[in-house]
């Protein structure tokens, strides 16, 4: 095997299991049960898991042209994208319906989309990001709109593509302003050269068209629109992926354009950030607020969310890179066992889908109702939680970079964003009505549990010993300590 090859070894297992997926089921006779291939699909992504961390052992370098590198920034988010399709892998295993068509091409979209999202991250050459990113998204149209059975899902998929493909048109556009302007595409280069480019004002409108592409794949206001309605259409295990995995490799890529590529801007991305995430906070809450559906208030709370994790971009140097990166992983974490958890309660068909319907859910099922407890805890912010931490180095860090009002902000978001969450809480921990159905109560299966487990225990992990994973993200952060300026 060659070194080139080493350096995208998870991309290359993923790509051979979505392969095989793809083969075994159309030599599967057509009235087998597909869930066979959950198992080898999540198998192959506990490979691709094993690869990113087996290559903390390879010098930091590039490959295939210096289009792709591996670093441990690379690998820091290789690792959380990994575990989070391994998590929604399991999760539709126990969760989808045996009879239902097309189930090895679902699983095979998911590992197909996990090798977009994973190269995104490790992308150094512009071209290869937008590569990337839209194999990560094409997968992730087709699966929003999974449920074509239901009018929500084929609309879900419709607005999704259409929104996403207006906005990756704004990154092509911007890639090929910087091209005009520096002459080249490759990120590790174009900080060098920004000083001498040919026009200012082409950098500038480029650094704008690419803020609007990456902008808009994590769902930040104001380019947040189609959100609560494919988190609404589409399945709740794809909404655990796509709500989670396609944002990592986003910020990944917001990551190297920022602090790789941009740098010299910092003076002009740093006050658009801080509105950005201003605006993300106050509209994601103040909407969430009003929501009685659990996925579009979930929706919105991702919105958020993103506002928080912008903050730390505040903080400027290595350590904004790090307190982004962490919360990046924590957030995964806690978002990925709340959509797992409502898709056991709430169904396939989501008949549960209102917050009034999950009332009792804590006397129906006290496993599942108290894992759902404790994952809106950590969605608030409480100690002794991973959303804990997570907010607490965002806000920590942007105040070091001296933006107090914005941490100021950010504070009293959380304090809105605590009566919808606590809403939601209320509803599971209060017993049914009398004389009302309680409904039935949910079964974790092998898979399911595994997955919930996962999130679970990165959960309290990142909230009682969070080091490891902050040293992690540290590490990650000190990829970009060559750079000028930081």
């Amino acid at each position: 095997m060659t070194p080139d090859v080493l350096r995208i070894l998870p991309e290359v297992v993923l790509t051979v299991t979505g392969v095989l997926v793809m083969l075994a089921d159309a030599s599967m006779a057509r009235a087998a049960s597909r869930r066979s291939l959950g198992w080898l699909a999540a198998l192959g992504v506990v490979g691709a898991l094993c690869a990113s961390v087996w290559q903390l052992a390879l010098p930091a370098g590039t490959a295939f042209y210096n289009t792709v590198q591996t670093d441990a920034f690379s690998v820091f988010f290789h690792v959380v994208v990994c575990g989070i399709v391994l998590a929604a892998v399991l999760l539709s295993i126990d969760t989808l319906p045996a009879d239902q068509h097309h189930l090895g091409e679902y699983f095979a979209l998911m590992v197909f989309g996990a090798v977009g999202m994973c190269l995104l991250s490790s992308a150094v050459e512009l071209l290869v990001v937008f590569i990337a990113l839209e194999i990560s998204s094409i997968s992730t149209y087709v699966l929003a709109g999974y449920r074509k059975q239901t009018a929500k899902g084929p609309e879900a998929a419709i607005k999704y593509f259409l929104l996403g493909s207006f906005a990756t048109g704004f990154l092509l556009y911007g890639i090929a302003m910087i091209f005009g302007a520096t002459g080249t595409t490759q990120i590790t280069e174009i900080a060098s050269l920004i000083p001498a480019a040919r026009s200012h004002s082409l950098v500038l409108l480029s650094f704008a068209l690419l803020m609007v592409g990456v902008l808009f794949k994590v769902s930040a206001a104001p380019f947040h629109v189609w959100t609560p309605d494919v988190y609404e259409g589409a399945p709740s295990p794809v909404v655990a992926l796509m709500s989670t995995a396609p944002k990592a490799g986003a910020f990944a890529v917001l990551i190297r354009l920022l602090y790789g590529a941009y740098p010299t801007l910092h003076t002009i991305w740093l006050p658009l950030l801080w509105m950005v995430a201003v605006l993300s906070m106050t509209v994601g809450n103040l909407a969430a607020l009003r929501q009685t559906n659990v996925k579009r208030m979930l929706a919105y709370s991702s919105i958020a969310h993103a506002g928080y994790l912008l903050a730390a971009f505040a903080g400027v140097g290595l350590q904004g890179i790090a307190a982004a990166s962490f919360y990046v992983a924590a957030y995964a974490a806690m978002n990925v066992g709340i959509f797992a958890l409502i898709t056991v309660a709430g169904g396939y068909e989501e008949k549960r889908a209102l917050i009034g319907d999950f009332r009792g859910l804590v006397y129906r099922s006290p496993l599942v109702g108290g894992l759902m407890l404790f994952f809106l805890i950590s969605l608030v912010g409480i100690p002794f939680t991973g959303g804990f931490f997570a907010k607490f180095y965002s806000f920590s860090t942007a105040m070091q970079g001296g933006a107090g009002w914005l941490v100021l902000i950010g504070l009293v978001n959380s304090g809105v964003a605590a009566a919808y969450y606590l809403r939601f809480a209320l509803s599971v921990a209060r017993p049914a009505a009398s004389g009302t159905h309680a409904g039935e109560t949910p079964r974790l299966g092998l898979a399911v549990s595994l997955a919930v487990g996962l999130a679970a225990i990165a959960t309290l992990a990142l909230g009682i010993l969070p080091g490891h994973v902050l040293d992690a993200a540290h590490a990650a952060a000190q990829s970009f300590a060559a750079i000028s300026g930081f």
